[in-house]
């Protein structure tokens, strides 16, 4: 008889073969429309440059490919595999960022303008398995810039940091996108109802939060002698070696929120803290940020409490840029006024 274990080893075995199988198809697949791509370029650049000249190659290109090995080389194919070269014309990307990655994520990513936004998304994508769908999303919200603005704004306010490699800018977002959750951006919508949103699409929240999260629990209590405290939500940021509290606001900063947060580290400090761990981390999720708050509440330079907004619509690129402006505005003027957002 058959035991149990040999059938599950043998499975495993298949399974990671074919894994490796489909994985190296893949990639030959993206390696071999570069090659496509880098030929189309060098032919054009034979001294007929002339963008007639391009057309009708790729033309009559795509009939003869098509003829031979049917469907995937039309005209927009070529096209696209001619983009793919132009955009990473270092094979060093190809073979480093691309290998564990299939055509249409390559496909999404050569697509995005700024150099630095398109070798993220391949790394992330890469080492995060992204699907292509995931992918997608996080280009559309533009999960780069909403990282990168954060990071700009806390390095212009601290010259140490609390942490010995990274800090805690290198996650926080603002805003945060939470469309996933299916609620509307409505007065209605109480703190409950987005906590339990979200523990219901707990992994697309932490996709949203970034790599790096473990979820700790939910209107986790913390005590003193005399009193309980419920925190929303508790994560643990292992990159950072730091719990990292979540305080949900379906209103606007205000004073008592970034007090109450305050409290909630320090508390979380004293009490859950253990050896090894670095300073708690608080982040308000509000809809609105008010300025004034932030000026002279002890949000004003802390490296250890957060506020951001957060959208639970889906936005389009062209608001959240705006809104990045807006943010980026605001910091400068508040910069250039004395006083630190």
């Amino acid at each position: 008889m058959t035991s149990k274990s040999l059938v599950t080893d043998i499975q495993n075995i298949l399974h990671t073969a074919r894994t490796k199988s489909y994985a190296a198809v893949n990639f030959a697949m993206v390696e071999a429309y570069w090659q496509i791509g880098r030929r189309i370029v060098e032919e054009e650049q034979q001294g007929r440059g002339r963008a007639e000249y391009g057309a009708q190659l790729i033309k009559s290109l795509s009939k003869s490919l098509t003829d031979e090995f049917g469907k995937g080389f039309s005209i927009t194919n070529l096209w696209n595999f001619r983009q793919f070269f132009l955009t990473f014309p270092e094979n060093e990307i190809l073979y480093t960022l691309c290998r564990e990655l299939s055509w249409s994520h390559c496909r999404l990513v050569m697509r995005v303008e700024n150099p630095k936004a398109r070798e993220y998304y391949l790394k992330e994508a890469s080492e995060q398995n992204w699907s292509v769908r995931v992918l997608e999303r996080n280009i559309h919200t533009l999960y780069y810039e909403r990282l990168l603005a954060s990071q700009d704004k806390k390095s212009a306010l601290t010259k140490e940091t609390l942490f010995e490699k990274h800090s805690p800018a290198d996650f926080i977002k603002d805003p945060y996108v939470l469309e996933f959750l299916g609620l509307p951006e409505d007065p209605s919508v109480s703190e409950v109802e987005m906590e339990t949103a979200i523990i219901t699409k707990l992994q697309n929240f932490l996709l949203e939060l970034g790599k790096g999260f473990s979820f700790v629990g939910r209107q986790v209590r913390v005590s003193t002698e005399t009193s309980h405290f419920y925190i929303d939500l508790v994560f643990y940021k292992y990159i950072l070696k730091c719990f990292v509290l979540i305080d949900l606001k379906v209103d606007k900063l205000t004073h008592q929120d970034v007090g109450q947060m305050d409290m909630y580290i320090r508390l979380y400090d004293d009490l859950k803290r253990t050896e090894g761990d670095n300073p708690t981390i608080g982040i308000i999720l509000c809809t609105n940020k008010d300025e004034t708050i932030a000026k002279y509440s002890v949000l004003k330079d802390s490296e250890q409490i957060f506020a951001s907004k957060y959208r639970l619509v889906l936005p389009s690129e062209e608001e959240l840029q705006a809104e990045l402006e807006r943010e980026k505005r605001l910091f400068l003027m508040e910069r250039a006024g004395g006083y630190h957002v």
